[in-house]
């Protein structure tokens, strides 16, 4: 490479190699020419004098050569062959220490293994305020611009002096940060004057603000007249508006005298239930200040084959003047069963009832399949004639399914309103709340309804949880004979087509729901009404077989598995009941 002159600080000066730095442990090794960049010296190369340096036979601090045998007979060490021997760094091509004679091949060290280098410790790079000290210059630049004092190849003034006293003034000059971007900022606060456009009013904006701030307003304002409204339009009674008529807690027993009346039959109730209704001990009982309407298996009483051929069983104490609902004869020959199941069914009919007023029930309702759980309400006189016509009133149904039961189990209850015009012309208003958490039958619960001549509540536990809740008279005044949709004329049970009449004309706006009613609490058992849809949850019979009991008790192995053995949890059970009327004491 041709020397030139070059006045450049930072440029080599002639007839000087590289230099190597005094301070730290580490540096450049020398250069074959002038702007090469010489081989890296690190810590693990040896242990000699100042800097980290080994040194040399004729004394100078060669960052090539070590007196560790290890070092020296590495590759490493054979590339330091000839570096220290030459005073002015001339390189000499390495050798491989071979036989202590063997070419060296030309490799740095920090890239030999571990075993090959000359220390135990690991190698890391010199600690430097740069990632690549000494910047972009070549190291004959830097040190030929160092100027040194003392006596050594690295420091004797007969290589020069530097036109830098220290390397820290070169590295600086080398690596100076970019210069600081130039500030958009302000130098200080503008005054109005330097704002002209502040000093200019737009009407329109001065409208937009004033809008705004009034439409926030008149929207509080309507939340509040909404919420206000909304409030004072829910129908409540209060309890100053009601007197109290009956209170139940089973305290002193159960009174089937004077104030519960039990109704003893096998009719089915216009249902078809397949249960027997008495006032057996094992069904009706006080337990812990609770009543209990407790399911049993009549074939615990008869036996099993009577159920089916050759049984006979009679009601004791039979409340119904229809002989053929009183006793039952089984038969394989015309198909006909004793009732399989034996519960109980007892209402207020002689002793309480009310005309608009509050009703609440605390009841815990069963489990066990095809288990009707109820409690509804009956007109004392039947004003409009016998049911549907006067109507019935249903606080609460179930079902003892289970909530996997695919038309609504344990984990469903439901309310209705239930008239007609004729037997065979009914309306329903129904509805049903969901417990998604648990089940019915888990816990008791209040089933409630708050009627006056004006709205009608039926709930559980609280007015927000209502199955039903209605005006009594619909949108345009419409009374319960307008929402049925009647037609002008329909079939009563017979080819014969009737002329359909309101026929609670005569009555006010929420007739027939305009008359004394009583409480019954029951627990039915299966039944042809189509409350247990046929063809869901394996269901044993058809509603309209003619031998749709027998059916059900054939099939008295599975159901009766569902039915828990503990009567809390297949019982029927009431903790209080309380009536109250709509009006002064």
């Amino acid at each position: 490479m041709t020397n030139a002159t070059n006045n450049n600080p930072l440029s080599p000066q002639a007839g000087y190699g590289t230099q190597y730095a005094q301070y730290g442990n580490g540096g450049y090794g020398v250069v074959g020419g002038e702007e090469e960049l010489g081989r890296p010296f690190a810590p693990f190369m040896g242990v000699g004098s100042e800097g980290g340096h080994g040194g040399s036979q004729d004394g100078r601090n060669s960052p090539g050569l070590s007196n560790n045998p290890l070092y020296r007979n590495s590759a490493a060490g054979a590339m330091a062959v000839g570096y220290g021997e030459c005073p002015f760094f001339v390189a000499i091509p390495p050798h491989l220490p071979r036989s202590q004679s063997s070419a060296a091949l030309s490799m740095r060290a920090p890239f030999l293994s571990p075993a090959s280098r000359p220390t135990s410790s690991v190698w890391a790079p010199p600690s430097v305020p740069y990632a690549y000290p000494p910047g972009s210059a070549s190291s004959s630049a830097l040190h030929g611009q160092y100027g040194f004092g003392g006596g050594s190849a690295y420091g004797g003034s007969q290589y020069g002096h530097g036109a830098y006293s220290s390397y820290a003034d070169i590295t600086a000059q080398l690596r100076k940060a970019k210069p600081v971007m130039p500030s958009s900022r302000l130098p200080q606060k503008m005054t109005d004057e330097e704002k002209p456009w502040t000093q200019l009013k737009d009407g329109r904006e001065r409208a937009g603000w004033w809008l705004t701030l009034l439409g926030m307003f008149a929207g509080v304002a309507g939340a509040a007249v909404l919420c206000y409204f909304s409030y004072v339009s829910v129908d409540v009674l209060r309890d100053s508006d009601l007197c109290q008529v009956f209170s139940e807690d089973w305290s002193n027993g159960l009174d089937l005298n004077k104030t519960w009346y039990p109704d003893s039959q096998l009719g089915g109730f216009g249902n078809g239930e397949f249960q027997i209704t008495s006032t057996n001990s094992k069904n009706l009982y006080v337990q812990n200040n609770q009543l209990y309407i407790m399911p049993t298996l009549t074939s615990d009483d008869i036996g099993e084959s009577e159920i089916f051929n050759g049984g006979t069983y009679e009601v004791s104490g039979c409340t119904t003047s229809n002989a053929t609902a009183c006793k039952a004869t089984s038969s394989n020959k015309t198909g006909a069963v004793i009732n399989p199941v034996m519960s109980s069914r007892i209402s207020t009919q002689n002793s309480y009832s009310i005309k608009y007023g509050r009703v609440e029930v605390v009841a815990k309702i069963p489990q066990g399949d095809w288990l009707w759980p109820a409690i509804w309400m009956l007109p004392v006189n039947n004003t409009y004639g016998p049911w549907p016509l006067s109507g019935e009133i249903d606080i609460l149904e179930a079902r003892g399914n289970p909530p996997s039961y695919g038309a609504q189990g344990t984990d469903f209850v439901r309310a209705a309103l239930n008239y007609g015009v004729l037997d065979s012309l009914q309306t329903n208003i129904y509805g049903w709340w969901q417990d998604k958490r648990t089940a019915f039958s888990e816990d008791f619960h209040t089933y409630a309804i708050e009627w006056t001549d004006s709205w009608m509540r039926l709930y559980v536990d609280s007015r927000i949880d209502a199955m039903v809740n209605l005006k009594m008279q619909g949108k345009g005044g419409k009374s319960f004979f307008d929402r049925g949709n009647y037609p002008s004329v329909a079939h009563n049970g017979s080819n014969t087509e009737v002329v359909i009449e309101n026929i609670w004309a005569t009555g006010g706006p929420s007739a027939p729901f305009d008359q004394e009613f009583y409480l019954i609490i029951d627990l039915a058992a299966g039944g042809t009404s189509g409350w247990f849809p046929d063809n869901v949850g394996d269901k044993p019979w058809y509603d309209g077989s003619a031998t749709a009991m027998r059916e059900f008790a054939e099939a008295q192995s599975t159901w009766y598995a569902t039915w828990p053995s503990d009567a809390d949890d297949r019982a029927f059970r009431i903790d209080s009941v309380k009536m109250w009327k709509l009006g002064a004491c």
